[in-house]
């Protein structure tokens, strides 16, 4: 089954347990995210663009934005000047921001037109191309945009889905980068 078939079933099924009342098992396909207070899954996929490969280990000590982003999303791109003001601001500070972009459509998949599409932006932060939705996947992620914090000990703190709540997601940003790690 295509990453984009299995997001669609997947959307659907959330979509239908929202109607019919009830909520999808938490970690399950078409869950709402991933667990406040649990650890964070893993980044490894690929290929990267705007740096060398990332892993939430080698990531350790710093207050990780984990970004699901794809560039044809009007909401997604409403969301990169916020993003790239973080950057700016805060990664001397600790702050390591992490774009993964999962497509939508096929036309959004091939590497040159990410490649273009973040320089075109002025995104300098990571990002990493997640065509097979795997990091998509691992973290329950099932709407463009979704913010996740994760703090200096990889657990997740923080969660955001859709355009806003930037002082809300900045509050916890500079709160997570005072912790000790």
């Amino acid at each position: 089954m295509t990453g984009w078939v299995a997001r669609w079933m997947t959307a659907g099924a959330l979509a239908t347990a929202l109607l019919l009342g009830s909520d999808p098992a938490p970690g399950a396909a078409g869950s709402r995210g991933v667990r406040i207070g649990s650890p964070a899954p893993e980044l490894t996929g690929g290929p990267w663009i705007n740096s060398a490969p990332q892993s939430l280990p080698g990531l350790r000590g710093r207050v990780v934005l984990v970004e699901f982003w794809t560039y044809g999303c009007a909401n997604c791109q409403n969301v990169i000047p916020q993003l790239r003001t973080w950057h700016e601001r805060y990664a001397k500070a600790g702050l390591s921001i992490v774009g993964v972009h999962t497509p939508e459509f096929l036309w959004e998949r091939p590497y040159d037109r990410v490649v273009a599409a973040v320089r075109e932006r002025g995104i300098r932060y990571a990002v990493v191309q997640d065509n097979d939705a795997a990091i998509w996947t691992r973290y329950g992620t099932w709407a463009w945009p979704t913010v996740v914090l994760v703090d200096k000990r990889g657990v997740v703190r923080y969660q955001h889905i859709g355009e806003g709540a930037y002082a809300e997601t900045e509050a916890m940003i500079t709160t997570l980068l005072a912790e000790g790690g």
